[in-house]
């Protein structure tokens, strides 16, 4: 492994492009635990260990790019939300963050429940032994084969979305000699992102049935009318990577004023009341998310008040973190391939996996660390662009960062909290292969989720 220099880009932040980035660490080698997973360290040869186990192993054993996520500290963050909730309230794992048949065994034995969204995600969970009764399933346009599917499975709930699903999942279960629990999900006029939040003119989306214009409440109205359901709360979703709990208020408020409207109107007061997820993680140093203990007593303390104020008993409440519990036990580790300076702009490294691994960046705007881990070094820092071998330029991984300037190719370096949505938006574009999950727990290793081969990619071209 060459560690010979090359002729860097810009290194000193006095002499830096203008653009959208951090201020270089103090110490490079230093890996915030704000965005590395809780067993994430660096050996005495400099060499980054995750749960026992060095990534120069891990890179050895099961080739690069990989999924790297910390068994243990998964579990520790769902236990964390399991306590800080209690019994008197739901923690359901959103699924579509990342799923697979380990993950559902290892909700199963730390007592979280499971949303799913499709067909493909219930299957996964019912192949793992997650029990139907403690699985929710969404998803705006669930299919008549889904929805019997679930029914039939005997999910604990289902998430309506629309008019047409009220009556398609009433007639279904009906057919089945079912009756199925159900939530409406509603939309409150209330979107939340990071440190902010809007509180009207936030209908326009595809999720939900309006709050505004009496919507809602028809769409209850219909439901109560209905043999085949059993209408249990609503539901309510405002955004995600959220820090601020002043939306989660303004929805509340909302929503409870609407359990009003049906108690009045129907004599019958709901049991139950699901806020979502969207709960924030640190992709970066800048970013403070809050702990689940405080975000357990800020939900409640905002649904108990509405409901006194409303002369209402307060409803069980349902969270649904997804990213908030496997985004931060997760990193994706990359070999450096070519590295490219542009002088007075940028060094470019480039990794062998991409936006096939990580479409967030490209997506989303969004914003990732990055570490050198296979080695220490002393070398000024260097602004980097972290891109992958794909051919698009907005094939980005980090948009701008600061790596030794002694990086070479060879090096291993890794992007942490990439725990959710990556792995389960990861395509086969440019025909490259998915990476594989590999779990590391008390010095062991353990694949969960296999690398794609090129048998499998041809498997299913039948041309």
């Amino acid at each position: 492994m060459s560690r010979s220099a090359h002729p860097a880009g810009p290194r000193h932040a006095d002499v830096l492009p203008e653009g959208h980035y951090s201020a270089p660490a103090a110490d490079l080698n230093a890996l915030d635990p704000k965005v590395w997973a809780e067993t994430v360290g660096r050996d005495a040869d400099g060499a980054v260990r995750v749960g026992g186990v060095d990534v120069k192993s891990l890179a050895e054993q099961h080739g690069t790019p990989a999924y790297v996520i910390d068994e243990a500290d998964f579990r520790a963050r769902a236990r964390a939300w399991r306590s800080a909730f209690g019994t008197e309230a739901d923690v359901f794992y959103a699924g579509k963050a990342f799923l697979s048949r380990a993950v559902v065994r290892w909700l199963h034995e730390e007592g979280l429940n499971l949303d799913v969204c499709s067909g493909g995600e219930l299957a996964t969970a019912l192949s793992a032994g997650m029990p139907a009764d403690r699985i929710a399933f969404h998803g705006n346009n669930k299919s008549p084969r889904e929805i019997q599917r679930a029914i039939e499975a005997g999910v604990g709930r289902i998430v309506l979305d629309s008019f047409q699903e009220i009556v398609r999942v009433a007639h279904i279960a009906q057919s089945l000699g079912k009756r199925q629990r159900v939530q409406i999900r509603i939309t409150v006029g209330v979107e939340a992102h990071t440190h902010e939040f809007i509180a009207t003119a936030h209908e326009d989306q595809k999720f939900g049935i309006p709050l505004a214009g009496g919507q809602a409440a028809e769409a209850v109205r219909r439901a109560l009318q209905l043999d085949g359901l059993e209408l249990i709360g609503i539901h309510s979703h405002i955004g995600s990577q959220i820090f601020d709990m002043s939306g989660f208020e303004v929805a509340a408020h909302r929503v409870v004023s609407l359990l009003k409207e049906i108690r009045d109107e129907h004599g019958v007061e709901l049991p139950e009341i699901d806020l979502g997820g969207g709960l924030g993680i640190a992709y970066t140093s800048a970013d403070d998310p809050r702990e689940p203990h405080e975000i357990a007593k800020a939900l409640t303390d905002i649904v108990t008040r509405e409901c006194e104020v409303a002369r209402l008993r307060t409803p069980r409440i349902s969270v649904e973190p997804g990213r908030a519990i496997v985004g931060p036990t997760a990193f994706t580790l990359y070999e450096v391939g070519t590295i490219k300076p542009l002088d007075g702009l940028r060094t470019y490294v480039s990794v062998d996996g991409g936006m096939s691994d990580n479409i967030r960046t490209a997506l989303y705007d969004a914003e990732y660390s990055v570490a050198l881990v296979s080695r220490t070094s002393d070398a000024e820092p260097m602004l980097v662009r972290v891109v992958g071998k794909h051919c698009e330029s907005g094939d980005i991984v980090v948009k701008d960062a600061f790596l030794p300037a002694d990086l070479a190719p060879g090096d291993l370096i890794a992007v942490p909290a990439t725990g959710a949505y990556c792995r389960s938006m990861a395509s086969n574009y440019n025909h490259v292969l998915r990476p594989p999950v590999v779990a590391v727990r008390d010095g062991e290793a353990k694949v969960i989720v296999r690398r794609e081969t090129e048998e499998d990619l041809l498997r299913l071209d039948v041309g």
